[in-house]
C-alpha cells in the first residue's frame, strides 16, 4: 500500500478550483473538491490506475470530465503533483512548439 502525498501545487490548485465554482455554486464547489479528492483514494492501493501522462515519469487519473490528476508513483508513496482543468494545456508547450503550432494552424 502506497501512502498518498499531496504536493504543495496540487493543494493550490485543488483550492483554486474550489474556490473558482464557488463564485457560482458553494455546494457544487465542495462536490467537486469531494469528488477529486475521492478519486485519488484508490492510488493508494492500485497506483497505476491512471494512464501514462504526457510529462515522462507521470500518471494522469480523469477525476472528472473537466479535471486531471497528474501523479507520479515513487516505490513507497504516490505523490500528487498537479489537479488541472482539461482545458489547460500540460505540459505547457515550449516557445519552438508555439511556433510550430502557429504555423500548421
Amino acid at each position: 500500500m502506497h501512502v498518498i502525498h499531496w504536493k504543495k501545487q496540487a493543494i493550490n490548485d485543488t483550492i483554486r478550483i474550489g474556490r473558482h465554482i464557488a463564485q457560482n455554486s458553494q455546494a457544487n464547489a465542495d462536490k467537486i473538491v469531494s469528488l477529486i479528492e475521492d478519486k485519488v483514494i484508490p492510488l493508494a492501493a492500485h497506483p497505476n490506475m491512471g494512464r501514462v501522462g504526457v510529462k515522462r515519469g507521470t500518471r494522469e487519473l480523469v477525476a472528472h470530465e473537466n479535471y486531471l490528476v497528474i501523479y507520479r508513483v515513487l516505490p513507497s508513496k504516490v505523490e500528487i503533483l498537479r489537479v488541472k482543468h482539461t482545458a489547460q494545456q500540460w505540459p505547457k508547450l515550449s516557445d519552438d512548439e508555439k511556433q510550430l503550432f502557429r504555423v500548421l494552424t
